[in-house]
C-alpha cells in the first residue's frame, strides 16, 4: 500500500501543504492558504498604529493553515489518512512568540490583544535593533567567544533583542508570558501538545550551541540583570534535533487537519534549511539560494569556520552528520515589487495591460534588452538592510549613475543586479574563510518563474545556476523529514540522504553563465563593493544619519535632534 507524507511550508504571507507519494517522490497534489492578518506593520487588528520597523503576525493564521491545506489536499486526492504516515513543518525564523505555560498566545488574552508585545514577531521585525547593537557591544567586550560563529554579530530579527525588547518596553507581558518560542515549535506544540525546541533555530537564531548550550547567565545579566535566568525561565535547554520525531497528532490536532491521533509529527525546522534535501543537496560545497522576497543561502561543511557575516553555523544544523552555514539577504523580492509597485509611470502600466502582461514581465522583457553596464548604473541591494555580509538592519538602498535619460527599465536591471552582487559578495566572502562554493542551486519562486533574473545571477556568479525541480521546495523539504520521522518501518526511510534521493528533485534545464557578460559584470562588481564597504562598513555612514533624521521627525518632531543629528 502506498503510504504518503505531508510538508506544510509556514511563509511571510501565506501557508502552503504538499501531500508526497513516498515510493516515487511525486507531489500529488498541495493547497494554499492565505494570512488573513498578513503582515502588521502599520497597524494592530485593532487599528493601533505600530511605530517604525516593526512586523507582527498573528498565530490563529497559522491554526487556520492547518484547518485549510490538509483537508483540502486530503479531500481533493481522496487519500486516506491512513495512508499519511507523517507530517512536518517549516517556518520563517526568527519568527517568535510569547505564551503562557499550557501553549496561549498572549494576543489571544483579551487582556493584551492591544498591546503589541502580545503577537509574534515575524522574522523582519527590525525595532530591536537597538539593543542587537547593545548585545553585540557587550558580547564583543567580554570576548564572548561564539559570537565568531555568527560572523561577529549577532541580528536584530533573531531571538534574544527581540525578547529582551519586551522586557524593556512592556514589562508586564515579559512577567506575565511563562515562554518565548518560535512559531514553528508553537505549531508543534498544537500538533503534539507538547513543547519542543528544534535544533536548527536554537542554533541560528538563539545563540546555542551543540557542545556550549546558550552563553552563560553572567552574560545575560551584564545585558539585563532580569535577563540573567532568562533561558531557564523563558526558554528550555531541552533542545531536539532535526530528523528526529517530536510526536504523535493528538486528538486536538486530529479534529483540526483530518490527519489520525497517532501520526507521526517530525521536529520543527526552518523554511530555508529544509529546503536543502528537496533539491537533493546533501554533501558540502553546493550552495543553495532560496529565492524570493528575501534570500537565504545554505551551504554545507565538513569543520566548522568563523565566516564574517554569516547568519550561522550550526552542526547537524541542515543536514546530520555536516556543519550548516548559513548566510542571506533582507531584500530581493521586496526589492522588485517595490520599484514595480510605486516607482514605475502610468504609461508603463498601461503598455504592460495592452500587451497581456504584468508589469513586471513588461520590465524583465525591456530589461533584457539592454546590455550588462550599458545604463550606467549600479545599485545597492540594502532596501531592507543587509544581512550577510555587513549584519546591519539600519543600512538602507542607493542607485548611482542615474541622469536624465535613465528609464524605468535601467534601474529595473540595476536593482536586480544589485541583489546577484550581493550573492556573489556572500560566496567570495565563503571562500575567502576557506569554505568551498563549488555549485549553485536556486529555488523558491523567482528561480521558478523569471529567466530574466536568473540568467543574470548567472554571469554576475560566473557559474552555472540548477534550478530546483520543485516550487514548493520548503515544504517538498517538510514532507522528507516526515518520513524520517515516521520511520522504515512505517513505510518511511531511516535518514535525511535517503529521503533526498527518492524524494528530492533538481530540474534538468539550468542557466550557463554568458562569459562576455560575466567579464562585463566582474569589472561592475569591483564598482559594487567599493561602495558597499564605503557606506557599509563605516567609512561613510550618511544613511544611518538620515534614518535617524526620518525617525526623528515622525516620532517626536525633535528638531533639536535634528540639528545634533547634523553637527
Amino acid at each position: 500500500m502506498t503510504k504518503y507524507t505531508i510538508g506544510v511550508d509556514f511563509g511571510t504571507l501565506s501557508g502552503r501543504a504538499v501531500i508526497v507519494n513516498l515510493s516515487t517522490g511525486e507531489e500529488v497534489d498541495s493547497s494554499v492558504h492565505e494570512y488573513p492578518h498578513q503582515v502588521m506593520d502599520k497597524k494592530l487588528p485593532s487599528g493601533k498604529p505600530l511605530p517604525p520597523d516593526w512586523a507582527l503576525q498573528h498565530p490563529q493564521d497559522y491554526l487556520d493553515v492547518l484547518s485549510n491545506t490538509i483537508p483540502d489536499i486530503l479531500r481533493k486526492t481522496n487519500i486516506s489518512p491512513d495512508d499519511v504516515i507523517g507530517i512536518g513543518i517549516d517556518f520563517t525564523a526568527c519568527t517568535v512568540l510569547p505564551v503562557k505555560k499550557d501553549g496561549t498566545p498572549m494576543c489571544f488574552i483579551d487582556k493584551y490583544r492591544d498591546r503589541e508585545h502580545a503577537y509574534v514577531k515575524l522574522w523582519k521585525h527590525h525595532a530591536a535593533q537597538y539593543l542587537a547593537n547593545e548585545l553585540n557591544e557587550k558580547a564583543e567586550k567580554m570576548g564572548e567567544k561564539w559570537l565568531s560563529r555568527y560572523g561577529g554579530k549577532i541580528s536584530s530579527e533573531w531571538l534574544f533583542p527581540k525578547l529582551w525588547q519586551i522586557l524593556k518596553e512592556d514589562q508586564e507581558i515579559y512577567e506575565e508570558m511563562d515562554r518565548f518560542i518560535e512559531a514553528s515549535d508553537w505549531v508543534i506544540w498544537q500538533l503534539t501538545g507538547k513543547e519542543t525546541r528544534n535544533s536548527c533555530t536554537a542554533g541560528y537564531k538563539a545563540i546555542w550551541h551543540k557542545k556550549d548550550g546558550y552563553p552563560d547567565n553572567k552574560f545575560f545579566k551584564e545585558l539585563d540583570s532580569r535577563l540573567e535566568n532568562v533561558v531557564d525561565e523563558k526558554l528550555s535547554r531541552d533542545i531536539v534535533s532535526i530528523g528526529e520525531k517530536a510526536g504523535e497528532i493528538t486528538e486536538y490536532a486530529s479534529k483540526l487537519t483530518g490527519l489520525n491521533i497517532g501520526t507521526a509529527v517530525a521536529v520543527a525546522n526552518v523554511d530555508a534549511h529544509v529546503c536543502v534535501p528537496a533539491v537533493k543537496i546533501y554533501e558540502p560545497g553546493k550552495m543553495l539560494a532560496i529565492i524570493g522576497t528575501s534570500t537565504c543561502h545554505m551551504l554545507l561543511g565538513e569543520e566548522e569556520r568563523e565566516v564574517s557575516g554569516m547568519c550561522g553555523v550550526v552542526e547537524d544544523g541542515i543536514i546530520p552528520g555536516y556543519y550548516g552555514y548559513e548566510a542571506g539577504q533582507s531584500c530581493v523580492g521586496d526589492h522588485f515589487a517595490w520599484f514595480a509597485e510605486t516607482q514605475v509611470p502610468e504609461n508603463y502600466m498601461q503598455r504592460a495591460k495592452e500587451e497581456g502582461l504584468n508589469i513586471h514581465q513588461y520590465l524583465a522583457n525591456k530589461a533584457e534588452a539592454l546590455k550588462p553596464g550599458e545604463s550606467g548604473l549600479i545599485a545597492l541591494d540594502w532596501w531592507n538592510g543587509n544581512r550577510s555580509v555587513l549584519v546591519d538592519v539600519d543600512l538602507t538602498g542607493l542607485i548611482i549613475g542615474m541622469d536624465l535619460q535613465t528609464k524605468p527599465e535601467e534601474i529595473y536591471r540595476a536593482l536586480v543586479e544589485a541583489t546577484a552582487y550581493g550573492t556573489r559578495m556572500i560566496i567570495e566572502t565563503f571562500r575567502e574563510n576557506k569554505v568551498s562554493v563549488n555549485e549553485f542551486y536556486a529555488s523558491g519562486g523567482i528561480p521558478q518563474k523569471n529567466s530574466f533574473i536568473m540568467q543574470i545571477y548567472a554571469d554576475v556568479l560566473n557559474m552555472p545556476i540548477y534550478i530546483a525541480g520543485t516550487e514548493q521546495g520548503p515544504a517538498l523539504g517538510s514532507a522528507i523529514f516526515a518520513a524520517v520521522a515516521a520511520g522504515r518501518e512505517k513505510g518511511g526511510f531511516d535518514n535525511v540522504v535517503e529521503a533526498s534521493k527518492i524524494m528530492g528533485k533538481v530540474n534538468d534545464r539550468y542557466y550557463k553563465p554568458n562569459e562576455e557578460n560575466a567579464k562585463i559584470y566582474d569589472e561592475l562588481f569591483k564598482e559594487y563593493r567599493i561602495l558597499h564597504d564605503y557606506f557599509g562598513r563605516g567609512e561613510n555612514d550618511v544613511m544611518k544619519r538620515l534614518k535617524n533624521i526620518k525617525k526623528s521627525i515622525k516620532e517626536e518632531g525633535d528638531y533639536e535632534g535634528i540639528l545634533a543629528y547634523s553637527r
